[in-house]
């Protein structure tokens, strides 16, 4: 009896444990459900070059903020400012632990600047006229970009003077062995592409783009002017259809890229209507407007854009002059603010020293923020995945006759040899150089809270 009551009393303590358990389980909350994984972003191939919509190369105005700008409002990928090779073999490279920035840094202010969640969209275009230069060039930045575009179209004399850029058209053996030195340099995961101007005679220009598909390039940028001709010039961007025709013609998949008098994502359709090209280049429509990229680009930019291009640059460590600089190009159509207001604005940036002399206009400081929404917007909606297909840019003939050249702006130096930033008595024998700095990882502190795969 005395066991039946032990056995007994152990049951019913079992039962009630059994109700407690149940009991807190159904006033437990439930975990949220596994967030689903995003798709891994593999490396560019000839195809993420065509039927996209890309920011051009752009001294000073191509910098980290509008590059991150552009690819939160549409832009497919986007081309880092041309960067001479020597300038970028003195620089070392430091990782921000906080914003997770990765600077290559000269003597006095960075050479180049950039951060992970761009990596799967960047293009890190060279200025070069030395295959060995531009080889050690591309492996000091590989980590950090997806691909390598050469410029063979600046026509300033500080790229021309030193046989880069425009010169290149002139000296074609040179400009070939270049590619070929870096295609067979650089591993298959990134990708080497050209950017080129007109030659004079289509003729030539033909034998020219020939020889370049045949290095194995990714993909040819065509600006539609020739060496002599400057921004005022409207760009005979209907020269290029017979290109295009050319290239498909060679059967390697090559995808001709458009850059000249293109403003926007509608005018990117007339664009892509008079020329055939694959994919279209905006330079100075980015310029004014970051936000050109999308249908729906943003006005009022003074009120719309400013205040968050402050709070990011600040937070991102970049430099107040180029802030400054980029900041006093950005124009828009006015819906609500006026011409007095802007006027006023731009007075105060004008008159500004630092960061710290726009608080009242921005208000508060919240960089992290304006950063955090642009990688959710990359995230979100790749913009690899951000496609200008051939239906959606059907135009009327009429549509398509008309040509804007937009009015003509600075076209700034970009750092050179010579530049504060880099010691004065660099000799051009490549023995000279140092190898490219050992890979500095990224910590994983830096990278935003979103993942960042590639």
């Amino acid at each position: 009896m005395r066991g039946w009551t032990k056995d007994f009393v152990r049951s019913v303590k079992d039962i009630l444990n059994t109700l407690k358990m149940s009991d807190r389980r159904s006033r437990s909350v439930s975990p949220d459900p596994r967030a689903p994984k995003r798709q891994k972003i593999g490396h560019l191939t000839k195809e993420d070059f065509k039927n996209g919509i890309f920011l051009a190369p752009m001294v000073r105005s191509g910098a980290l903020p509008t590059r991150l700008f552009a690819l939160k409002h549409g832009a497919t990928l986007v081309w880092g400012p041309e960067i001479v090779d020597k300038a970028i073999l003195h620089a070392k490279r430091e990782v921000d632990p906080v914003t997770g920035v990765v600077s290559y840094n000269g003597v006095s202010r960075a050479i180049f600047t950039t951060h992970p969640i761009e990596k799967p969209y960047l293009i890190y275009q060279i200025g070069s006229a030395d295959p060995e230069l531009a080889v050690q060039a591309a492996k000091t930045v590989q980590q950090d970009v997806s691909g390598i575009d050469l410029n063979c179209g600046c026509p300033k004399p500080f790229s021309t003077h030193a046989g880069m850029g425009a010169a290149l058209l002139t000296n074609p053996d040179l400009l070939i062995s270049i590619l070929e030195a870096l295609r067979k340099a650089m591993p298959p995961e990134i990708t080497v592409t050209a950017k080129i101007r007109l030659l004079p005679s289509q003729e030539d220009t033909l034998k020219l783009v020939e020889r370049i598909v045949n290095t194995g390039v990714s993909a040819l940028t065509v600006h539609c002017r020739t060496r002599n001709m400057r921004e005022k010039d409207r760009a005979v961007i209907e020269r290029l259809n017979e290109i295009v025709e050319f290239v498909e013609k060679m059967g390697k998949g090559i995808a001709v890229i458009e850059n000249g008098d293109c403003l926007d994502w509608e005018d990117a359709k007339r664009v892509r209507r008079v020329t055939g090209a694959h994919s279209v280049m905006i330079a100075r429509g980015a310029e004014a407007n970051p936000s050109c990229f999308s249908e729906k680009p943003l006005v009022d930019v003074e009120r719309t854009l400013w205040p968050s291009y402050f709070r990011l640059c600040k937070y991102l460590g970049h430099h107040w002059g180029l802030t400054k600089y980029c900041i006093a190009q950005f124009r828009s159509t006015r819906v609500e603010v006026t011409k007095a207001e802007a006027a006023d604005i731009r007075q105060r940036l004008s008159q500004a020293k630092d960061y710290d002399n726009m608080t009242d206009f921005v208000k508060e400081w919240t960089g992290e923020e304006e950063m955090k929404e642009i990688v959710d917007a990359i995230n979100n909606n790749c913009p690899r995945q951000r496609r200008m297909l051939p239906s959606s840019f059907a135009l009327s003939p009429e549509e398509a006759e008309k040509f804007v050249t937009p009015s003509a702006t600075q076209n700034p130096e970009p750092p050179t040899s010579g530049a504060p930033l880099l010691p004065s008595n660099i000799e051009r024998d490549a023995s000279n150089f140092p190898p490219p700095p050992a890979l500095t990882p990224t910590p994983s502190s830096a990278i935003p809270s979103a993942p960042l795969s590639v």
